[in-house]
């Protein structure tokens, strides 16, 4: 992680974050306002980046996932203690 070097209150900084989390709240709530439970708002967010990181195309990343994406580049860890 690098820190910002755009001038302070730039837009620019939050860009990517704002985009996902858009993207997320689109893709989660699906036209709802809040889920039942916290519980079920758990799940949902943990279902939907699991199909984000694992089957959902990326243009940027040439119609691949992520996961497919770092695994051709050779960079992707299988388990967590190469992770680590």
């Amino acid at each position: 992680m690098s820190q910002s070097t755009s001038a302070v209150g730039s837009s620019a900084d939050n860009t990517l974050a704002d985009s996902w989390n858009a993207t997320c709240k689109r893709e989660t709530l699906h036209g709802r306002k809040a889920w039942s439970d916290e519980r079920k708002a758990r799940l949902d967010l943990f279902q939907w980046l699991h199909h984000y990181n694992t089957r959902r195309r990326h243009s940027s990343h040439g119609q691949r996932s992520p996961i497919a994406y770092e695994t051709a580049l050779g960079t992707t860890s299988t388990n967590l203690a190469q992770a680590a």
